[in-house]
C-alpha cells in the first residue's frame, strides 16, 4: 500500500515483547482481584478477645478487617480495603496499615489516611466483644 510504513521486524518484536508487561501493570491497578467482599456482610467471628493487648491493632487479611484496642479497653475495627483503588491491605506495622498497590497507609486505630494516594479514610465496621470472642460486621 502506498504511503503507508511497513513496520520493521524490531517494532513487531518489541510491541510483542512489551504487551505482557503492559498487562501486568494493569493487573497491579486494579480492584485486588481477590474475590473478597469489600466489607462483611455480616457479623464475622474474628477469634478471642484476648488475642489484642491494650494498645496495639490485629489485622484479619482472610476477613479484610483490623481491629484496635485502646488503653481504655474499647474495640474498633475498620475494613482493610484500601479507599484508593480497593486493593486489599495486607501488611500492619505497628498501628500503620500498608496498601500494597500504590503505598497508601492508614491508622488502625482511627482509620484515618498517613500517606496518599488515598484520601480518604477506611470505613468504620461495628465491632463488639461477646463471650470472649471478637465480633465484627452488620450485626455485629
Amino acid at each position: 500500500m502506498p504511503g503507508r510504513p511497513v513496520p520493521s521486524r524490531r517494532t513487531v518484536l518489541r510491541g510483542a515483547a512489551l504487551a505482557p508487561v503492559a498487562g501486568l501493570g494493569l493487573t497491579a491497578c486494579s480492584g485486588g482481584g481477590s474475590g473478597a467482599s469489600a466489607t462483611p456482610t455480616g457479623p464475622v467471628d474474628l477469634g478471642a478477645e484476648s488475642e489484642i493487648a491494650k494498645g496495639s491493632a490485629k489485622l484479619y487479611r482472610d476477613q479484610n478487617v483490623v481491629v484496635s484496642r485502646a488503653a481504655n479497653g474499647a474495640l474498633k475495627a475498620y475494613s482493610t480495603i484500601c479507599t484508593h483503588a480497593q486493593c486489599p491491605i495486607n501488611k500492619l506495622d505497628g498501628a500503620t496499615l500498608i496498601c500494597p498497590c500504590h503505598g497508601s497507609q492508614f491508622d488502625a486505630t482511627t482509620g484515618k489516611v498517613l500517606q496518599s494516594p488515598a484520601t480518604e479514610p477506611l470505613q468504620e465496621l461495628k465491632v463488639t466483644a461477646e463471650n470472649g470472642r471478637i465480633v465484627a460486621g452488620p450485626g455485629a
